[in-house]
């Protein structure tokens, strides 16, 4: 293994207890491959188990905690006891290669799909119509404000599918309040327009984290992480600027998290409002905290020269990967092997069965031009 790589593998303990052999981490990212009743599918254990020798953490395709809150074709629940035992086969998958296994816990809110979720109404923090098209669904309708009694209700199943986690036999749980989804609704001035409590647009993800800490308290009974996903931006005015995203990290930082996690598709981008500097939104991230908690990367890493450069002049203490974990499921073993010259940097039209990717997916990575690099003949 090149010198320079060697930081790649270094073991951690996070300060929950939970022992990880390595700082690459798989990124969650939706597979659209559960079954016909949202449980984890065979072809997504297989998807997993094929990637789970090298990476140090495997961080799940996000689960949605309710029935309202779904956001994806194919997305695997975790609002029920029913899911449980899918989700048991796939923390084992995991465990079996060597990583530890982490649960990311999803609700859509007003970017749930309506034809997904019953009655097809969606809800959110205020009454907010989103604007413009968010990724694979484009979602118009203007979402039902929560009551404050809902919102009590939506973080008890935060804490509900945390004990499931728990009881499926996981290592730990990642908030996901990333790309526009419910935690974020709560936290962008844009969607939280609220007159109780909850305008203090900080207090969901507050007592959301209390909620997942007693439940982990009660029903863990070996080392259990918590961390959270945000996205430093938005395109809304007013929106989420890097100013907010400075004030929530110091709510996070405050609330003693395990790690957080960011968002960005691409490590390197400066911020666009809020901050004037020629640092990358990771770097200034990472500056502002300081080492008050460990920070993933992530965005665009495609080689390990990519995710070497993240540590080094990032200054974060993780890497995740994602597409390029896709297209190669042994990227991490490559660069460890010394066999990173091997690593395949494309797709071809017949490699799905090679890089062991579930129908759904790989037909999704066929159809939408761009988002994967695939040889077409």
């Amino acid at each position: 293994m090149k010198e320079n790589y060697q930081k790649l593998f270094q073991d951690f303990t996070f300060k929950s207890g939970v022992h990880v052999r390595n700082r690459l981490m798989m990124a969650p990212m939706t597979t659209f491959s559960s079954d016909e009743n949202d449980y984890v599918s065979q072809e997504e254990l297989d998807y997993y188990k094929e990637r789970a020798n090298g990476v140090g953490t495997i961080i799940t395709a996000c689960a949605y905690v309710s029935k309202n809150g779904k956001g994806f074709d194919g997305q695997m629940g975790i609002d029920h006891d029913g899911t449980i035992e899918g989700l048991s086969k796939l923390a084992q998958v995991i465990h079996s290669g060597g990583a530890k296994g982490v649960v990311q816990l999803y609700h859509g809110g007003r970017l749930a799909v309506p034809r997904l979720i019953p009655n097809g109404e969606t809800v959110s923090a205020s009454a907010v119509t989103p604007l413009g098209d968010r990724g694979f669904y484009s979602v118009e309708q203007t979402p039902r404000a929560l009551t404050t009694e809902e919102v009590y209700e939506i973080i008890k199943e935060f804490g509900e599918a945390t004990r499931r986690s728990i009881e499926a036999g996981f290592d730990g749980v990642e908030l996901h309040g990333a790309t526009g989804y419910l935690l974020q609704q709560f936290v962008s001035p844009h969607s939280n327009q609220r007159k109780d409590e909850f305008e203090n647009r900080y207090l969901f993800a507050i007592k959301l984290i209390d909620e997942v800490k007693r439940v982990i308290k009660k029903y863990a009974t070996k080392p259990f992480l918590i961390g959270y996903r945000f996205s430093p931006e938005e395109p809304e005015t007013p929106g989420i600027t890097m100013k907010e995203t400075f004030e929530l990290l110091d709510v996070l930082i405050q609330a003693n998290l395990d790690y957080i996690h960011i968002a960005t598709t691409n490590a390197w981008a400066k911020p666009r409002r809020g901050i004037v500097s020629e640092k990358s939104r990771t770097e200034l991230i990472s500056q502002h905290i300081n080492g008050r908690v460990p920070v993933i990367g992530v965005g665009s890493i495609h080689t390990p020269d990519d995710a070497a450069r993240l540590l080094d002049k990032g200054k974060t203490d993780f890497v995740a990967i994602g597409r390029a974990l896709v297209v190669d499921p042994h990227w991490v073993e490559k660069v460890k092997n010394d066999q990173e010259g091997t690593i395949s940097q494309q797709l071809t039209q017949n490699d799905q069965h090679q890089a062991v990717i579930p129908t759904p997916l790989w037909r999704l990575i066929l159809e939408v031009e761009g988002w994967f690099p695939v040889q077409r003949y």
